[in-house]
């Protein structure tokens, strides 16, 4: 083979036919330089591939792929890149669980202790924003009530042993009276006072060192605010039911034919309550006691059969807590009263005055006997009882403003309220 820079034409062969060896070419031919493109060389002249020189400065040949090499599949690929991802994501996962549990379910590292210094299993620790951290706070203040077999509920408002509960709880109570705790301990107690009217009664339980509620504002609560009841009902002891405020200043009037009737403004809340929660505490989303459990409302049926249907009413803890410290102080509550007595029963679009007191908050603002209140305080009113239970919402000494009807004109005074002095 040769590069066909020095071809000559091959000698003519011996008459013998043997073979001679060619004559040495001469290098540098200016006839045939470009003997490998010329297309009118000689026919005879021997074949050669030319290779193109290397680039200058050397380097290795560009790499040639052999087309008949075999290739690598592209299954092969894609099951590397699936189990890849698969493993990346199960890594993520992992790692956001343990973040999450370390930061919303675990307070700590450590191990959680209970509002009573029991210890909590970690796989159970909440965080005490969390409504489950708010019920393990409050739970151990939260009592049930035991009165002659009957079974209420009640909450720890003092580290001295004072209890709030509702009036129909201790009514007929005696030297039976026990609280138990959610820990199953249990203690005597007293009755210290009760409010039939407005459904509130404190007694004193013979236990020192309790765990107080925290008291809220009930004035500050709102429709659709989440709310959890404390008690024990149907006898089952520390249950928690959750709802939301369904209503607020709703007029209640409840009490058993023949008995003391109750009237007030109540917390309405779609949380779960039957009886035996009666007395029990209404708990914020923070923790904070705003209402008492006090009346349930059911389709039907006898007192006794009635159950939850998703109407529940509690006092304010503003009225109680009132209520309460009245008859903590001086053994009485005082009753908050507008001075008039209203007509009930009739559709009148308001409370019509029957009569008013001589002298009594009404007549000093200048109502009349034949008036029609329409408002109280902003809040309108559909009838007398709506009235009676409104201002009982109210301490003594309260300015409210009054708007009323009087024949064919409207009208509006400031009313200061006032106590009882039967």
């Amino acid at each position: 083979m040769t590069d066909g820079w020095n071809w000559r034409r091959p000698p003519t062969p011996p008459a013998h036919g043997t073979p001679q060896s060619p004559a040495p070419g001469r290098p540098g031919s200016p006839w045939w330089s470009g003997a490998t493109t010329d297309p009118w060389r000689d026919p005879y002249a021997p074949s050669a591939v030319v290779l193109p020189a290397p680039p200058a400065g050397g380097g290795a040949p560009e790499p040639v792929t052999d087309p008949d090499a075999p290739r690598r599949p592209y299954a092969a690929i894609i099951v590397i890149c699936l189990v890849t991802a698969l493993l990346a994501g199960g890594i993520g996962g992992t790692l956001g669980f343990v973040f999450a549990v370390r930061g919303g379910y675990a307070a700590s590292s450590g191990t959680q202790l209970g509002a009573s210094g029991q210890k909590i299993p970690e796989n159970t620790q909440r965080a005490p924003e969390s409504l489950a951290g708010v019920a393990e706070r409050v739970m151990p203040s939260v009592v049930t009530v035991r009165v002659s077999g009957a079974i209420g509920s009640g909450f720890v408002v003092s580290t001295d042993g004072y209890v709030i509960t509702n009036d129909h709880v201790v009514e007929g109570a005696d030297d039976t009276l026990s609280v138990s705790f959610h820990d199953g301990s249990t203690a005597t107690a007293k009755l210290i006072g009760r409010d039939p009217e407005s459904d509130v009664a404190v007694i004193k339980v013979a236990k020192s060192g309790l765990t107080p509620v925290s008291l809220g504002n009930s004035d500050d609560i709102a429709v659709g605010d989440p709310v959890l009841a404390f008690g024990s009902p149907l006898a089952l002891v520390n249950t928690v039911t959750q709802g939301i405020v369904s209503a607020l200043d709703r007029p209640i009037q409840a009490g058993e034919e023949g008995g003391t009737t109750r009237y007030y403004a109540a917390i309405q809340t779609d949380a779960a309550v039957n009886q035996g929660n009666s007395g029990g505490p209404l708990v914020d989303a923070g923790g904070q006691v705003v209402g008492v459990n006090s009346v349930i409302r059911s389709v039907g049926g006898a007192d006794t059969e009635a159950g939850n249907i998703g109407l529940a009413f509690a006092i304010p803890i503003n009225q109680a807590k009132r209520v309460a410290e009245d008859i903590i102080d001086t053994g009485k509550a005082r009753r908050t009263v507008i001075g008039a007595e209203v007509m009930t029963g009739e559709t009148a679009a308001g409370a019509r005055l029957r009569g008013v007191e001589q002298a009594g908050p009404a007549a000093t603002a200048g109502l009349r006997a034949g008036d029609v209140i329409t408002k109280l305080d902003g809040h309108p009113l559909e009838e007398g009882t709506d009235l009676i239970a409104l201002v009982r919402k109210y301490a003594p000494g309260s300015t409210v403003a009054v708007e009323y009807r009087r024949g064919t004109k409207t009208a509006s005074v400031s009313v200061t309220l006032a106590a009882d002095t039967n």
